[in-house]
């Protein structure tokens, strides 16, 4: 469908707001994945949820996923939510991805295993060795990436959702999960290389990965050809624009602006696709307000700055609400603003009081 934008004039200025609904991409009998993300307190939580809500709105079975070690998802949305997606409202699921139930569970499995099997000499450590290497992941920085991307292999195979919407880390820990694809197709290609040179020595290496899934023989050749396979379908998805979209969260302050850039930049070389910019708290114009209008005035000097970094992303607007957007209600109304381009009627009806 041809993006026609609407054009909305103030007495100041023009500003054109973009309706991004034409721009989402749904395959059948495939899921979509939609990553927003951006510098630490844009607002990324906020415009997820919104968005997940609306497209549960619009009848797509949603999962909305949070990667954020913080897990504000729950606050925002408030209603509580878990490390298993559960249904919150018709059409959508939410689930807060938590690295140490992830590790839990690892070490469960890890210690059923032990008990089957207490005199297994193929083992390179020992079970107490791999036990140990699991305590240690479970606080490693990258813990919440891995179970992030363990939750990724099991959506992205599973075609159980219409679209599932990463509310994710601010942009270090997000740039961590997106390449988790490359890390591992490396990794795993040079645990092939040293199976086929030291035979069943490199076994036990495998069952310290804490992202891969359990298979009834862990100690084969197919097995890590197939995790290669998975990882490969990964990759290919992430990079596929009709399959995987990333939406940058900035606000208009230099800091947000130059760390988004960055960040484009960085994720143009995983070949993950930024369609859109969206621009939060976005202050109005208010004449009888001197703080109001300084405040204005700045942000228009940065929206400039915003269109000159980003001329190939489609640039949308969310406006600053007097009160915080959280709860179904509020995250609805800024869902019709960013996607219905409805208008913000609050400075219409009440003048912003600081």
């Amino acid at each position: 469908m041809e993006f026609k934008p609407t054009l909305k004039v103030s007495l100041f200025k023009e500003v054109i707001y973009l309706a991004f609904k034409d721009y989402f991409k749904f395959n059948k009998d495939k899921t979509t994945f939609i990553f927003i993300g951006g510098k630490g307190g844009v607002g990324k939580t906020s415009v997820s949820s919104a968005t997940a809500l609306w497209l549960a709105e619009q009848g797509k079975k949603t999962l909305i996923v949070s990667t954020d070690p913080a897990h504000s998802l729950s606050d925002s949305l408030e209603v509580p939510i878990g490390s298993y997606p559960r249904e919150i409202k018709t059409n959508l699921f939410a689930v807060e991805i938590d690295p140490d139930v992830a590790m839990e569970q690892k070490q469960a499995q890890l210690e059923a295993q032990k008990a089957a099997n207490p005199d297994d000499s193929d083992s390179l450590f020992g079970m107490d060795f791999l036990s140990d290497q699991l305590d240690m992941a479970s606080s490693s920085p990258g813990a919440d990436e891995a179970a992030a991307f363990e939750l990724f292999m099991g959506v992205m195979n599973s075609e159980e959702y219409d679209v599932v919407v990463f509310d994710t880390a601010p942009t270090g820990h997000t740039l961590r999960l997106l390449s988790f694809p490359e890390v591992m197709d490396s990794w795993v290609g040079k645990m092939m290389m040293l199976k086929a040179k030291l035979g069943s020595a490199t076994n036990a290496l495998r069952k310290i990965m804490p992202f891969m899934d359990e298979v009834d023989n862990p100690q084969t050749s197919e097995d890590l050809k197939r995790t290669k396979e998975q990882i490969d379908q990964a990759k290919e998805i992430l990079s596929n624009p009709d399959r995987t979209t990333f939406k940058m969260v900035v606000i208009p302050e230099e800091m947000s602006i130059y760390e988004s850039e960055r960040a484009l930049e960085a994720l143009g070389k995983h070949d993950i696709t930024v369609d859109s910019v969206i621009v939060n708290q976005v202050m109005p114009d208010i004449c009888d307000c001197d703080f109001c209008h300084s405040r204005h005035k700045l942000q228009q000097k940065r929206l400039a700055l915003i269109d000159q970094k980003f001329p190939d992303q489609h640039i949308a607007q969310v406006p600053l609400f007097k009160d915080e957007v959280k709860g179904q209600e509020k995250l609805l109304k800024l869902a019709h603003i960013l996607y219905d381009d409805e208008d913000n009627d609050e400075v219409v009806q009440e003048a912003i009081v600081l």
